[in-house]
Formats: C-alpha cells, structure tokens, sequence
C-alpha cells in the first residue's frame, strides 16, 4: 500500500523557526559578549548615573579651548585652565593623552599645593592645570590638545585644546648675503633686514664673525627699521638692518663666514647669517688638479713609496702683473717640494703665466690634509709681490699612504 505523505501544520513550522532562531542568536549574542565585553562608551550604565541629591564631584571647567595667537617657532608657549568641583565629594584629576609637543604641568590647586601626576580637588575648589607646548616648523597653523582623566561620572575625561599660528623666531631677507662682485682689490657692501617675532622688539648685542681674518676684513653694523617696513612682515615686532661693509685685501679664493648677531626679546637667542662669495683679482690659478669650484688643488691619496707630481700656472693681469714673482714662504705638509719656473707673457702679453710644479718625493711621511670634516687642508703660502694680493694661500687637498 502506497505511503501518503502530509505537510506539516503552518503553525508548526513557525513556533519551530523561532525556537531554532532564538536560541541560534543567543548563542551568538553570548559568544560576542565573551569576546567583546562592554565598554563605557557603548552606552551609560545606570550605575555611573547618580541620582540627583547623591554624593558625587561634578566638573566645572568652563574654558576648555584657547586661541593663542602667534608663537615663534621653537619659543615655549603656555596657558592656565581653570577646573572647579561643584560636586560634594573630592573631584580626583589624572593626565592623560597629550600632542606630540605639548605637555601638562604641575596641577595647581588655590591652596598651593602641587602634584606632578593626579590632583586632588575638594567640594567647592577649585585647580590650575598649565599646558606647556612648543612652537615647531617654519610656520603656519597649530593645534595642541591635552586630555585629563577625572572621577565624575557625567564627565570622565576633558579635552584641552590651544590653537594658533607658529610664526619664525627671527627671518633674514634675503636668507643669506652673497657678494657677487669680490675683488681683492677693492670692496663691497650688502645688506640684510632682520625681522623678528618675540614679544617685545630685540635688544642687539655684539656682532662677531667666526674667525680674526673675517673681523679684519669685514665691518658689521645695524640701525633699526622704520616701523611701516616691521608693519609689513606678518607677525613681526620688532627688526633692524644689518650691513656688511668688506674692505680690500681678502685673500683669492672662496669667502664663507657666518655672521653670528645675540638677541634679547626677552629670551636669549642667536641669529646667524652666512654670507659668502668669491674673491677674485689679477692673480688666478689653472692647472689639470686645480679645481675652480672648491678653490683648491686636488692631489688626492698618493703612496709615499712611489710620490707623484703636478703643476699649477698662476696667471697675473692688470698693471702690476709685471711684480709678480711668487717665492714659496711656507707648505704643509712639509715633505712638498714646491718649484715656480720663470713666468712667460701670453698673446699681446697682457697676460703673465707662471709654472709652479709640486712634487710629492718617493719615501715621503705619511700625512692626511684631505680637506675633510676631520682633517684640515693643506697649503702652499706664496708671497707675490703684487700689491693687492701680497700673500697667495693654496688649499692642497692630500693623503700620502705608506
């Protein structure tokens, strides 16, 4: 006998449906829990809900961001906000999360009393919390934000943010001075404006280059801005004109010396400007080692078991080319033999070259004159005979191995 078949009953399947669903989503609502608790945050627990009239701090901090305005960069910024209890129980206060350069100070509360890491804030009182942040990069706008941890239910946590512009400490226009047209026989001047962005106006204090050579040859001095140029730097206060006035005689060869100018405004600082160029005149050097760019001759590393040699030509123009008669007064290291042949006129002989041939001799003493950040140059020190360039200095660039 054939067997029937009879569908379930609609209701049937429904009640199963929700039995099988109910107890599927409560397994995964219990597997969920256990991997990912509650937070605070989700939602508000009763529990951290007092009811109003029961024993709790409340926060009262009214100011919670500050526009400061414009700090120099590097310069130390800082600002005081105010937090208050209007609970009935000690508010208790803890750091938390700063930005990258700011920092909480000290709480300080009205009595005076100070703790470097929590804080304490009886009913009715009130404390002090000092952010302290620095001004970075060249310029441009700033945020800094602070987070401090309290025991009010209401309000765990308060974010302090401060606001403003990072402005430069000091600006040279231009940033350095380059004198073009350096001469060994006659000078040159330029000039720089300083401005500055401190609270008050600078005090200047003695101008200085690095070396006496400098100080022989160059002339420092400054005399203030009128206030429309200071008006028309955004965010300057305060600034002066420095003049460089170089008189003849530097030596040929590269110039680079950093001015060095102390300021008072009120915090001490130092500004330093380079200024640098060429100094040229009637003598010149040519030669296969002789490089231009670096004013130097480039030897390089030698064997002191085979040596080695090479020649320069000094070239002299102008009306005291026919004086000039190099003799060696000095060279270093001291195992170069320096030779200068007789100088020949070149074409319609306004142009004097002479040879000048430099010999490192086989056996010679080890020495390192690389010209590097560890070891100085070398030089050969010629006295010419011409007027405006009476000594001659050739940086030699050297290593002799064994």
């Amino acid at each position: 006998m054939p067997m029937s078949f009879r569908a379930p009953n609609a209701w049937l399947v429904a009640a199963c449906a929700l039995a099988i669903g109910a107890a599927i989503g409560g397994g995964t609502a219990t597997i969920e829990s256990a991997i990912r608790p509650w937070r605070v945050g989700d939602f508000t627990p009763a529990a951290l809900q007092p009811p109003d009239g029961s024993d709790a701090p409340q926060v009262d901090a009214a100011q919670t961001h500050h526009a400061f305005g414009t700090i120099g960069s590097g310069a130390e910024g800082s600002h005081d906000f105010i937090i208050g209890n209007t609970g009935t129980v000690p508010l208790r206060l803890s750091r938390g999360a700063t930005s990258c350069s700011c920092t909480v100070s000290d709480f300080e509360v009205s009595d005076g009393a100070t703790d470097t890491t929590t804080k304490e804030v009886a009913p009715g009182a009130t404390t002090k919390v000092l952010l302290k942040w620095r001004g970075k990069g060249s310029g441009g706008p700033f945020r800094q934000q602070a987070t401090i941890f309290t025991n009010d239910p209401r309000r765990p946590e308060i974010a302090f943010v401060i606001e403003g512009t990072v402005v430069p400490t000091w600006k040279a226009v231009p940033e350095s001075i380059v004198l073009s047209k350096l001469s060994s026989s006659s000078g040159e001047k330029a000039t720089a404006r300083i401005f500055t962005f401190g609270k008050e106006p600078p005090v200047i204090g003695t101008l200085s280059t690095e070396g006496p050579q400098a100080s022989q040859f160059l002339s420092l001095s400054s005399s203030a801005l009128e206030p429309a140029e200071i008006a028309a730097e955004t965010g300057a206060t305060g600034g002066f004109l420095l003049s460089v006035d170089v008189r003849p005689g530097l030596p040929l060869g590269p110039l680079r010396q950093m001015i060095q100018i102390p300021l008072r405004m009120p915090e001490e600082i130092t500004v330093e400007l380079l200024v640098e160029g060429t100094v040229t005149g009637d003598l010149a050097l040519a030669g296969t080692a002789w490089d231009s760019s670096r004013q130097a001759l480039l030897m390089g590393t030698i064997s002191s078991k085979t040596g080695a040699h090479t020649e320069l030509f000094l070239t002299a123009k102008g009306a005291h080319r026919a004086t000039v008669q190099p003799v060696v007064r000095e060279v270093l290291p001291k195992s170069l033999e320096v030779v200068v042949g007789k100088g020949k006129p070149i074409g319609s002989g306004s142009v004097i070259r002479i040879p000048i041939t430099i010999t490192i001799p086989p056996a010679s003493p080890t020495s390192n004159h690389l010209c590097s950040q560890q070891t100085s140059a070398g030089r050969i020190v010629l006295d010419t005979g011409h007027p405006d360039t009476p000594t001659l200095t050739i940086p030699v660039c050297i290593a002799i191995s064994p």
